[in-house]
């Protein structure tokens, strides 16, 4: 019997195009301010998604998961910040790791499959729904 091949789908265009705006969108509402829960969840589970997705693919750009650590350490604290307050908003000098992770994140997502985009969302859903769950 003849080992099939997986197929590697390619990250079209339209779907870069998604994540970015997922991404810049709400860090430009963010410097404005006017930071959302909403807008900082789609940011969060982007950058996390290609994060996650960069190392379960065993990525050849492996200096580019530090960077989106680094950026999510940030958006946990922001997280948290407001939780307690109800203000949601990255500070003047959390912007760079923020944007520097986003950047990373847009640059990378062309070396990922689509199926690897999306076992790493089912995961890190899996794991988000578990903790909710404990």
């Amino acid at each position: 019997m003849k080992k099939r091949s997986r197929i590697r789908v390619p990250v079209t265009q339209g779907l870069k195009d998604i994540y970015a705006m997922d991404m810049h969108l709400p860090y430009q509402s963010a410097c404005a301010g006017k930071f959302t829960v909403v807008a900082f969840a789609r940011m969060a589970a982007a950058i996390s998604v290609v994060r996650y997705a960069l190392e379960l693919g065993q990525t050849k750009t492996p200096e580019a998961i530090p960077i989106l650590e680094a950026a999510i350490a940030v958006l946990q604290h922001v997280r948290q910040r407001g939780d307690e307050t109800e203000v949601w908003e990255i500070t003047e000098s959390e912007r760079p790791a923020v944007l520097d992770g986003i950047q990373v994140a847009e640059q990378c997502i062309g070396t990922l499959s689509v199926s690897m985009l999306e076992q790493a969302a089912a995961l890190l859903l899996q794991q988000v729904n578990s903790e909710t769950a404990a």
